[in-house]
């Protein structure tokens, strides 16, 4: 279990939720509704994590790549909301404390209690380097994370297959590694035997090192396997859900298969790929993959890890972006969907955009939004019709690929249109004295494979 881990497992096995306070750093290429967006999307994080917020506070700089990221006022007022236990002079904390902005604290805890709500951590809505980390808790006396920190240990506790685990391991081992620190007993203790001449410090680097590279051999054998699985259904129409964390796509998927796939109103409830076949089953199959989904500034290591894991987009024949059209900033959501795309080379294939959630809308608002988006499809999980109707536009698309011929089948090929039937259409079937003639749909591979089939009889 890593230092990250074992931190945030110790604070929020608490009896009571562990206190939260958020720090927003606004700059002139990151600000306004942007940042506001961000920082409501962090809170969401946390609380995914275990964690309450108890407030919030944002400041004004040129960026975020100051020593102690913020400036000494807002540091000391930070440190009155987490206690006073740092470095921060009581006297400056006690100055500042008739200017701390209590409309910036949540409205859940009055003003007359919030000495009673000191917060237990402070989570910053940006990435911190590992001295800013260090050095603002000094200051504070409080454990400090950041917003890339906070996503990696939600990545590590949702994952549940073996693929998703390296992936995740492997990025939060990135992440960790500049972080590691001396132990107490500081750079002059060398270790004896094996390793003579290295500081703790030094050993536990190169352990990092050796876990990374022994996690990156098991992950490319894994990816072989995942990648024999992805060509063997290569040939069958596949669809890929894909989409903003928390827009439904999970529930779409349990809705579109009648599938058990997990479906909460959390953050990264999925995150490994899940393939199921869509239902009422067709014929040929039709394959649903829903995919981990993405969120603002992903962490880049995460990004590159999952690339594998959004392989099944890749190979798709349809991709169904899914949004939650009752989230006002599902635009600039679907702006980070495309991004994450482009990146891992994810182009080409066809596109709907499902508004879902559709039952938390007004008719008025619904019938903007298809004002705005007359392409997209209107949807709610726990309509029955909408289910129906975009089941009937899979199979819609899946059949404008496929080819109808008519083939004949003599009495004497046994087995044959067993296997017709269970990898194609039959649109019409007729029986002769000597032979049966089928007309069938389906892709052009299969008609070739079956025709090679009937030379040889």
């Amino acid at each position: 279990m890593g230092a990250l881990t074992q931190k945030i497992m110790q604070l929020t096995a608490k009896p009571s939720l562990p206190n939260a306070l958020l720090i927003s750093i606004s700059t002139p290429q990151f600000k306004g509704d942007e940042a506001t967006e961000s920082l409501a999307e962090l809170a969401r994080l946390v609380t995914t994590l275990g964690f309450k917020v108890v407030g919030t506070q944002s400041q004004k700089q040129s960026s975020t790549q100051k020593v102690n990221v913020l400036g000494s006022g807002k540091l000391a007022e930070i440190a009155h909301l987490t206690g006073n236990k740092g470095m921060v002079e009581d006297e400056l904390a006690d100055d500042l404390l008739d200017e701390v902005p209590l409309t910036e604290i949540s409205s859940e805890i009055p003003s007359d209690e919030l000495d009673f709500a000191c917060a237990d951590v402070v989570v910053f809505d940006c990435d911190l380097t590992p001295s800013q980390l260090r050095n603002v808790e000094n200051q504070l006396g409080v454990e400090v994370f950041d917003r890339t920190g906070i996503i990696i240990e939600i990545f590590s506790r949702h994952a549940r297959t073996k693929t998703a685990k390296l992936q995740v391991e492997i990025a939060r081992l990135n992440y960790v590694a500049p972080r590691l620190r001396e132990t107490s007993t500081g750079d002059k203790e060398r270790q004896m035997g094996k390793g003579a001449g290295e500081t703790t410090l030094e050993l536990n680097r190169r352990k990092v090192r050796d876990q990374l590279a022994e996690l990156k051999r098991e992950l490319v054998s894994v990816q072989d396997v995942m990648m024999d699985r992805r060509t063997q259904r290569s040939e069958l129409f596949s669809v890929a859900l894909i989409g903003y964390t928390n827009a439904g796509k999970s529930s779409m998927m349990r809705a579109i298969t009648g599938s058990d796939v997990e479906g909460e109103n959390k953050l990264f409830a999925t995150l490994d790929t899940t393939v199921r076949a869509l239902y009422p089953i067709t014929q040929p199959r039709i394959l649903v993959s829903d995919t981990v989904g993405f969120i603002k500034k992903l962490p880049h290591d995460l990004v590159a890890s999952f690339h594998s894991t959004l392989a099944e987009a890749h190979d798709a024949s349809l991709l169904l972006y899914v949004v939650d059209a009752s989230d006002p900033s599902f635009r600039s959501q679907l702006d980070v969907v495309h991004k994450v795309l482009a990146e891992v080379g994810v182009e080409g294939s066809k596109k709907l955009l499902v508004l879902n959630k559709s039952d938390q809308l007004s008719i008025e608002q619904q019938q903007s939004l298809m004002d705005e988006f007359p392409d997209a499809m209107m949807t709610s999980t726990r309509n029955p019709d909408d289910i129906s109707k975009l089941h009937k536009y899979i199979i819609d698309i899946a059949q404008e690929d496929m080819i109808e011929e008519e083939v004949v089948i003599p009495y004497t090929a046994k087995g044959i249109v067993g296997e017709i039937r269970s990898s194609m259409s039959v649109v019409k079937e007729e029986y002769e004295y000597s032979h049966i003639k089928l007309t069938v749909r389906s892709s052009a591979i299969d008609l070739e494979r079956l025709k090679k089939r009937m030379l040889n009889l």
